[in-house]
């Protein structure tokens, strides 16, 4: 590793878990040597046995970053052209994406993938490498509006991987615990445990629902750099996040330079997301928790959608005054039409009853409703079920799938059906959410009822052939996943929970 003369010597971690932040990163492929002259290469090879040096690479980088939190590492782009990490990198990507502006796909790069492989480490270890622009992609979101996503070419995809990969293993070691998006061994059901948990245990009446707006957009170069240099002295590494940054866009055959913003959909921009939010955000808000709160306050950030809890009403308003002149110095702005401070916690209900008014409002996160309510029991709880403009979305894109496969067999599309809806059943299945699960399961059948009746002029269904239909390809729902209290006790092995 090379970080201030260190030397690359054997490095035993003490443990590959840093606090708070789960395990390490996937297993990463080591040197291996090439197919015999004149044999293909066999791509469905067991490769596994390959990852050992990369993975003891990578564990040594974590480990010197975890033992010296000012370490600035000064040699890191030769684990980058590393060709066995570019081959598992390329290996890991997924077949089917769409390609970028030079058009090259997942399996036409790999039917020279050694010869290209090569040349990909040549040309980045000799300087010679040059990121192309982004292809510009719409998706819809649920509010109706677009979301602008960027297709890098495949071979920036596999660059910034493997670069995401070495510039992990630095920064895992300086994130936060209350940091839940696009880390290792997190999910978005590990911050949405850690909001509920921290409701119920800590002295909360108060929930800030921050939003920042359209921040992958927003991020300034100039900051970035900055930020990263913190850490990284190698400056090949630099040199190439600015490329990435600058890259530019092409959309509808127009090429813009790009002066600000992180296009989402490449390899490194959810890393880079956290490392500006990491000293914009995390660091100052951790500070302001313990320096200027005069009660409780809980912190829970997923990228760019951040949940807070306060005690009392005055640190709230406080913290979003000082939250919205922070974010302005470096470029950012809150949402002022989705962020809202509003009552919520244990005593909302009575507190809000008391003075004659209407039940705690409620709140999204990460596509689940959250809502003030009590056990059988009579104890008060965080109710969660999935947000209502997240369900219909997601019934219009199906519908609109169904349309399109209007005259293809019912098994066909029945497997198709199952495919998604299990998918659905995956994410949204959270204690207290049954309900809704089985609302979203009759409107899937009613609408493929629908479909099936639009074959032709005599295409009547009956409800009864219906019911089978939908027995047969779409499982009756259950809850998939454990409460969050115990999940999150699991998973914290006896440190605080809730930070």
């Amino acid at each position: 590793m090379n970080g201030r003369g260190k030397s690359d010597g054997p490095i035993v971690p003490k443990n590959p878990s840093n606090e708070g932040s789960g395990a390490p990163p996937p297993e990463e492929r080591g040197e291996g040597r090439g197919p015999a002259k004149g044999n293909p290469m066999r791509r469905d090879r067991d490769r596994t046995p390959c990852r050992v040096p990369l993975q003891q690479a990578t564990d040594r980088i974590r480990q010197a970053a975890k033992e010296d939190r000012t370490l600035r590492f000064t040699a890191l782009w030769h684990h980058v052209y590393d060709i066995d990490r570019l081959r598992e990198v390329y290996f890991g990507l997924k077949r089917k994406s769409a390609p970028g502006v030079d058009g090259e796909t997942w399996r036409s790069y790999g039917e020279s993938l050694e010869e290209n492989l090569r040349d990909l480490s040549a040309r980045l270890k000799r300087g010679a490498y040059r990121a192309k622009p982004v292809r510009r992609v719409y998706i819809p979101k649920p509010d109706g509006r677009q979301r602008p996503i960027g297709v890098p070419v495949l071979e920036d995809k596999i660059v910034q991987k493997a670069a995401a990969q070495v510039m992990g293993a630095v920064y895992e070691a300086d994130f936060l615990g209350f940091s839940y998006g696009f880390r290792p061994r997190r999910t978005p059901h590990h911050a949405l445990d850690a909001v509920t948990v921290g409701i119920k245990t800590r002295k909360v009446n108060w929930v800030l629902d921050a939003d920042i707006r359209g921040f992958f957009d927003a991020i300034d170069h100039e900051w970035m750099v900055k930020f990263v240099e913190h850490r990284i002295a190698d400056k090949r590494v630099v040199r190439h996040v600015r490329k990435w940054l600058s890259a530019g866009v092409l959309e509808d055959g127009t090429w813009a330079r790009s002066e600000r913003g992180s296009p989402q959909g490449g390899s490194i921009s959810p890393l880079l997301a956290n490392v500006y939010l990491h000293y914009v955000f995390d660091l100052w808000a951790q500070d302001w928790r313990r320096r200027r709160a005069s009660g409780d306050v809980i912190i829970i950030r997923y990228a760019d959608d951040i949940v807070m809890g306060f005690q009392h009403r005055a640190d709230a308003d406080r913290f979003q005054n000082d939250l919205t002149e922070r974010f302005r110095e470096f470029g950012l702005e809150l949402n002022g039409d989705k962020t809202r401070l509003i009552e919520f916690g244990r005593y909302a209900a009575q507190n809000r009853g008391r003075r004659g008014e209407r039940k705690p409002e409620t709140f999204d996160f990460l596509g689940l409703t959250h809502i003030c309510s009590k056990t059988r029991q009579g104890y008060f709880t965080v109710r969660r079920k999935t947000a209502r403009a997240r369900k219909w979305a997601r019934l219009k894109a199906i519908y609109a799938e169904l349309r399109r496969r209007t005259h293809e067999p019912v098994p066909v599309v029945g497997r198709w059906l199952r495919s998604v809806y299990l998918g659905y059943m995956r994410y949204h299945a959270v204690p207290g959410n049954l309900g809704t699960l089985w609302a979203f399961r009759d409107e899937l059948t009613r609408l493929w009822r629908l479909r099936l009746r639009r074959r032709s002029q005599k295409g009547y269904v009956t409800w009864p052939r219906m019911t089978r239909l939908a027995r047969r390809w779409l499982p009756y729902p259950q809850v998939l996943h454990p409460y969050p209290d115990q999940r999150l006790c699991v998973n914290t092995r006896g440190r605080s929970p809730v930070r």
